[in-house]
């Protein structure tokens, strides 16, 4: 029979969009989320939306002019350097771009979250579990609340407390630590940094780490390291004291190039560590009646290949697809789990080949054989331009 109340449980990008279709279908949905509101922790960078994914689903949305609206012109540029600021690739966005517009995840989702009717978030709900019970299931809330809904679709990412109801896999961490951190109103206070990031996505590769970032009025940077699993707490970093984590990041970079370190010495004074899981590749389940996950609560995955946002659009939209079409919700989630599954193993084996050819010792050399073979524009390994305070290229 069909669906006649769903529970979303997450308000992450995959939870919004499958709420958004459900919406403008006439199925009563409402998205728990934990999170006091959307402002509550960061959110991430930039996030480039493929067009056979992504931007897919924010068609069916009805979202996709809106999309195109906030999208960052030469977002789709993208430099590849070693430590030593040689540049090795540096491709740069043609008019009209590549077909992967850049956008901030803030912006992506806040125009999510505004496109869904007013109460359908219900912020500061947080799940600790879920129970099946006649005819569907129970979630049960840290507050102590019991709601129930026909159709639970877990969307609360790498730790699900619905993903339990599935399967007993868990995320395992993928020998990958990455700190993140900002520059805000980078095109006023940071000239320099702006000029050597570049418009879109940077990537500076040595011995096992990396120092990268996106460019933009604020740019987001991160540095990845080869690292132990306990190396946030076992370091000596104090991560909320900005002299101790700048100090500590940069001993991880003794050798490499001023410029690239100067962009740990002049960020912003938040640090974010975040040790990255991953789900096994190609993981699958049994049907289980009245429930389902999507995106990485489904097939959690490193970043390292620039799917994650991508496939959480296009489940959410996959999904909410399947339950519209009006045929048996056990059906609908049947035909909507045998393509997830596929489409995730695939990005899955894709983002751990992208690690693997990053992090290596000494320069990125097949990575940068990958790219030239891609057709991606490569330049003869050149050093830094150097740049002026003005930030005009001399």
């Amino acid at each position: 029979m069909p669906v006649r109340s769903v529970a979303v449980v997450g308000a992450g990008l995959s939870g919004l969009v499958c709420a958004r279709i459900l919406q403008r279908h006439g199925i009563a949905v409402t998205v728990y989320e934990a999170d006091a509101g959307p402002d509550e922790r960061p959110q991430g960078g930039s996030l480039d939306i493929h067009d056979d994914t992504g931007q897919l689903a924010l068609k069916e949305a009805g979202l996709y002019e809106q999309f195109l609206a906030r999208t960052h012109i030469g977002g789709e540029d993208m430099r590849l350097l070693d430590k030593s600021g040689r540049v090795h690739v540096d491709q740069r966005e043609p008019s009209g771009g590549r077909g992967r517009p850049e956008i901030g995840r803030v912006d992506l989702r806040q125009l999510l979250i505004n496109s869904l009717e007013p109460g359908t978030i219900v912020w500061g709900r947080k799940v600790a579990g879920a129970r099946p019970a006649s005819g569907g299931h129970l979630l049960e809330f840290a507050d102590g609340v019991v709601e129930r809904a026909d159709l639970v679709v877990g969307a609360d990412g790498a730790w699900s407390r619905i993903r339990p109801l599935l399967t007993p896999a868990r995320p395992f961490y993928t020998g990958i630590t990455v700190v993140e951190m900002r520059r805000s109103d980078a095109a006023a206070k940071h000239p320099e940094a702006l000029a050597l990031i570049g418009r879109g996505m940077f990537f500076a590769l040595s011995d096992h780490k990396y120092i990268g970032g996106h460019g933009g009025d604020t740019v987001a940077l991160g540095c990845g390291l080869r690292v132990s699993e306990d190396w946030v707490a076992t370091s000596g970093i104090d991560w909320d004291d900005p002299a101790s984590a700048r100090a500590g990041l940069l001993r991880e970079y003794p050798d490499w190039a001023g410029e690239l370190t100067d962009l740990i010495r002049g960020c912003d004074d938040a640090f974010l560590p975040r040790p990255i899981h991953a789900l096994p590749t190609g993981l699958t389940w049994e049907r289980v009646p009245g429930v389902t996950l999507v995106g990485d609560a489904a097939h959690l995955m490193s970043p390292f290949a620039g799917e994650g946002a991508n496939l959480a659009l296009i489940d959410g939209a996959d999904l909410a697809r399947e339950i519209v079409s009006g045929a048996d919700v056990e059906v609908s989630l049947s035909r909507y789990e045998e393509a997830m599954f596929s489409r995730g193993a695939k990005a899955a084996a894709g983002s751990q080949r992208g690690l693997d050819l990053m992090f290596v010792k000494g320069r990125p050399g097949k990575l940068i054989l990958f790219f030239k073979a891609m057709g991606v524009a490569a330049k003869v390994a050149r050093p830094f331009e150097r740049v002026p305070a003005s930030g005009k290229r001399k």
